[in-house]
């Protein structure tokens, strides 16, 4: 799979651009805040019906404008597929598969699976649990429908437990009865969800492991825990039993909403003890795992995009990403830098078709 030529209108610093894209390689090259990233981005939004960095959607309209447009065309399993995203200040985003509307946009998720590596990727390891389940629910959420409708069921029931603690405080009364009814929504959809994670990081386990040794040259020794309250016991006894302190608290303290993923290298938490280096590596690799993970479930190759990821990395690991990623097994693959010489290094190691874009101020042209 890999998307042909993309049409953008007003979506953050660019104004109108059309492109037509390599099977294989783009680059896009410029200065830091030319609107390379804003280009991959585009891209992303169209596999995903959001963007990687803004969570708001208005966000993403030019300033100076009052909407913006995306379309993608792309050749899916030997048919071609046109994907269009339009959005106007003060309304909702409309999504269309072949002129057709999506009734709900969760429909669209899984149709293009695309991997993003980004310098934002740090989040994962700095940043909270919420970090790193949105991880796992993203990755797992685009070859499984049903994981996605049972985490949004999940979600809507915790807001709803949570609001009834919160009147039942307010209010000085309790009803079991009634806070029983979400407890079961929780039990049905958490214990799915659970399942699906623990069988997704079993299985991204020994890919991540190969990919970070052959990028270290197995210099360190790194791991993944998945930690669950599931594994101690069943969510429905686990409700009964933090029922009072929910009460007191005023929202629920267990379930999978909790769950996280540790990051270790050696015998410590990569957080506290990895390097620069050893940090971004080990981001790569779970990207990269991720992305042969999705392309085994789904049968599909999803779209590779790498925005700015050779930086703090020395020569050589940036030579082993390259060489890793200009694998048979990889297909389209767009990428970002300033620094020509890592284009140069990475066309001569993948001896395939490419285009190279200069970006500049929102523009884009084709390089010679």
């Amino acid at each position: 799979m890999h998307i042909e030529e993309i049409s953008i209108v007003n979506f953050k610093n660019i104004l109108e651009v059309k492109a037509g894209f390599s099977p294989k390689l783009n680059c896009f090259i410029g200065k830091n805040g030319a609107g390379k990233t804003n280009m991959l981005d585009a891209i992303y939004y169209l596999s995903f019906c959001k963007s990687f960095f803004n969570a708001t959607d208005q966000l993403n309209i030019n300033h100076k404008e009052s909407f913006f447009m995306l379309n993608g065309n792309y050749s899916r399993m030997e048919s071609k597929e046109s994907i269009n995203c339009g959005l106007q200040k003060g309304q909702k985003k409309q999504f269309k598969r072949n002129k057709k509307v999506y009734k709900k946009l969760q429909e669209h998720i899984g149709l293009l699976p695309l991997v993003m590596i980004t310098p934002s990727d740090v989040n994962l390891i700095l940043g909270g649990s919420d970090e790193r389940r949105k991880f796992m629910d993203g990755v797992i959420s685009q070859y499984n429908q049903t994981y996605l409708d049972d985490l949004l069921k999940y979600n809507r029931a915790l807001m709803q437990r949570n609001n009834l603690l919160k009147q039942f405080a307010s209010e000085r009364y309790f009803d079991e009865e009634l806070l029983g009814i979400w407890d079961d929504q929780l039990v049905e959809y958490g214990s799915h969800i659970h399942e699906e994670r623990t069988r997704f990081v079993e299985k991204l386990i020994p890919v991540f492991q190969r990919y970070y040794n052959y990028i270290s040259e197995g210099n360190e020794v790194v791991e993944l825990v998945h930690q669950s309250d599931l594994y101690d016991s069943n969510l429905q006894s686990l409700l009964k039993t933090s029922l009072q302190k929910d009460r007191v608290v005023q929202y629920t303290t267990v379930g999978i909403h909790k769950d996280d993923l540790q990051l270790k290298i050696g015998d410590y938490l990569i957080k506290k003890l990895g390097s620069q280096g050893q940090k971004k590596t080990y981001l790569v690799a779970l990207k990269l795992a991720q992305f042969e993970f999705i392309k085994e479930i789904s049968g599909i190759n999803p779209i590779l995009l790498l925005d700015d990821i050779f930086d703090k990395l020395d020569q050589h690991r940036v030579e082993q990403i390259v060489t890793a990623v200009a694998g048979e097994q990889f297909g389209q693959i767009f990428l970002t830098d300033t620094n020509r010489e890592h284009l140069d290094t990475i066309i001569r190691k993948m001896d395939a078709d490419y285009r190279i874009f200069k970006v500049e101020n929102g523009k884009v042209e084709l390089a010679q």
